[in-house]
């Protein structure tokens, strides 16, 4: 079973009470509740912008009001009565984060605090999950402990039967399970990362022969146990070393490849920008080699489809498998909600390995998976918004897309009302969208003029004004989306420059994507401008690693492309062979990663429903 029906405790604290003020007034009905919940949590970060307060306190003639300090506040009379209804809501969108305050527990004078999130977001955010709500969607207890993927260990508050109630009413605290998400699985013959440094070449050569006799034969059981950054002659308090070297091997030709390893000296890392491809990028079975291979990717993956209704399931079931999809991967309505999900989790991955990006740049749908890890929207409204797109898009009589190895003034003489210039993404090349007719006649054209043109994998004319009434629909739809400024810098496609807060937050602008073409190379161009960076591809096909590789910055090496993916399609093993080497290059670039999240690379395996 997933974890998308499962509500993830990620703090809870007992703290004093508040003083109630007057004998008649119980600290449960006074308006400092919500602030004593707040306090608790020490009011660091930026809040999401679906963040609730339940209450539970049995002084119900002394509600709180609908809202305080500029969040909505729900009171029940009973701390167990306040977690259901926290996670109903969290299930059905109408909150995306619950504090919730239990009055009188456990005892009189205290107040037992809870931040809880959807389960599946709080692995893929990384959050220290305390544990799992024990609760069905509808809210009431568990019975059973058939759940493959949570515990059965009830270390909660409320264990059933413990203050008179009957099992499974509502008033009583749900119990909360460890969360048991995968399991270990480490295997020799699958391939690990190896890390290692020093204080200098020689501290490096002598960290590297000490790690050669724990590659023997006799030693392989252990293999995948090795530390991933091996410490160098420094010690662990001073960090790893700038003389640097990587591999990726199994256990029979680890020692062969650490002896062959060459070195980097990295003092000064280049920050991370990362990219996110769109529709064009996708492939059957892309990234299917991580699923179930990687936590945070794997919970990613199913928080992202969880918001995409009944269609959800469908995508992953096409997606995983080896026969042949109910609906193909080139058809809208599985290319971008599928790319959306894979961009996410891959960029959320990157982010659990303790990675911060200076810089997000996405290209056509790439831009909602870049917006959404800014800030701008949150997880559920941004599949939300993929999935109008799709429906809209789906209205519209059926079109595709050219690659053109041309410039944009090169092209334009063969452009009409029925084609339009729908990206530029590099000074030689750029993409067409129109009907399939007048894409043929221009392909033609083109072709004839001795001028490359490769057929997009796509079906609807995105980028062109064939989409305008799409657009029209969207931008009503996108009205009820409670946008914000982005929380990192965010380059845009369709302005080419860093996004303004007042685009951020516009209907409009994000409606207008489907119509607009994708200025692509314009926005990276100022953000190689703006420093050098290490730029990281999180999508399929390395398409925008091609782009970025042609740019002058990254062929002077100022700045550098690296994708997480392979270029092709292949069996499922290279996917996560490709990750690793993503990892082996951030490391020698210099940055530190997080060892206990790498291993998990090769140490976990989880199950889903």
């Amino acid at each position: 079973m997933s974890l998308t029906g499962h509500s993830a405790v990620v703090h809870r604290l007992v703290v004093a009470a508040p003083d109630p003020g007057t004998p008649d007034s119980p600290p449960a009905a006074l308006s400092t509740a919500v602030s004593a919940v707040l306090d608790a949590f020490g009011r660091t970060g930026r809040l999401p912008v679906r963040t609730v307060v339940y209450v539970g306190a049995p002084a119900t003639d002394h509600a709180l009001p609908a809202g305080h300090e500029s969040l909505p506040v729900r009171t029940t009379p009973t701390e167990g009565r306040a977690l259901r209804l926290a996670h109903r809501e969290l299930l059905d969108g109408t909150a995306d984060l619950a504090f919730v305050a239990g009055f009188g527990s456990p005892d009189p004078g205290k107040v037992t605090v809870y931040a809880v999130k959807r389960a599946a977001e709080a692995v893929a955010d990384g959050d220290a999950v305390h544990g799992v709500l024990h609760l069905t969607d509808s809210g009431t207890d568990i019975r059973t402990d058939s759940d493959s993927d949570i515990g059965t260990g009830e270390t909660g508050t409320g264990d059933r039967g413990t203050d008179g109630h009957a099992p499974g009413d509502h008033d009583t605290p749900p119990a909360i399970h460890p969360l048991c998400h995968g399991r270990d699985t480490a295997c020799p013959g699958r391939h690990r990362l190896l890390l290692w440094s020093g204080r200098d070449e020689d501290d490096e050569a002598r960290v590297r022969a000490e790690l050669l006799p724990l590659l023997a034969d006799e030693h392989t059981e252990a293999f995948p146990y090795l530390p991933t950054p091996r410490p160098n002659g420094a010690g662990p308090a001073t960090g790893p070393g700038p003389v640097r070297a990587a591999v990726v091997t199994d256990a029979r030709q680890a020692a062969a490849g650490v002896a062959s390893a060459k070195t980097v000296t990295a003092r000064a890392p280049r920050p991370v920008a990362l990219l996110f491809p769109g529709q064009g990028s996708q492939h059957a079975a892309m990234a299917a080699g991580l699923y179930r291979r990687e936590p945070v990717f794997t919970a990613a993956v199913d928080a992202a489809l969880s918001h995409m209704g009944q269609d959800g399931p469908r995508i992953r079931e096409d997606w995983l498998t080896t026969g042949t999809p109910h609906i193909g991967i080139d058809d809208v309505r599985r290319a971008q909600p599928l790319l959306f999900a894979v961009d996410y989790a891959l960029g959320r991955m990157v982010l659990g390995w303790g990675v911060r990006p200076v810089a997000l740049l996405g290209h056509s749908a790439g831009e909602l998976v870049a917006a959404t890890l800014a800030g701008v929207m949150s997880l559920a409204d941004a599949a939300g918004m993929v999935m109008a797109r799709v429906r809209e898009a789906v209205k519209i009589p059926p079109g595709g897309m050219l690659a053109v190895g041309a410039s944009a003034a090169r092209v334009r003489p063969y452009l009409d009302h029925d084609v339009a210039l729908a990206a530029v993404n590099a000074n030689q090349q750029v993409m067409l969208a129109g009907s399939v007719p007048a894409l043929a006649e221009v392909r033609a054209r083109l072709t004839a003029d001795h001028i490359t043109v490769v057929t997009v994998p796509a079906t609807s004319p995105f980028h062109s004004p064939a989409m305008a009434p799409a657009s029209d629909a969207l931008e009503k739809e996108y009205g009820a989306v409670p946008f914000r400024e982005p929380a990192l810098p965010l380059y845009s496609g369709y302005t080419g420059t860093l996004m303004s807060a007042e685009d951020a937050r516009s209907p409009r602008f994000w409606a207008r994507q489907v119509t607009d073409t994708v200025h692509f190379l314009p926005a990276l161009d100022e953000l190689l401008a703006a420093e050098d960076v290490l730029l990281v591809e999180a999508g399929p096909r390395q398409t925008l690693t091609a782009f970025a590789r042609r740019h002058r910055a990254v062929r002077l090496r100022a700045s550098a492309a690296l994708p997480l993916l392979p270029a092709k399609p292949g069996p499922a093993e290279t996917d996560r062979r490709s990750v690793l080497n993503a990892a082996a290059g951030l490391w020698t670039e210099g940055h530190d990663l997080n060892a206990q999240a790498l291993s998990r690379l090769w140490t976990w395996t989880g199950t889903t429903d």
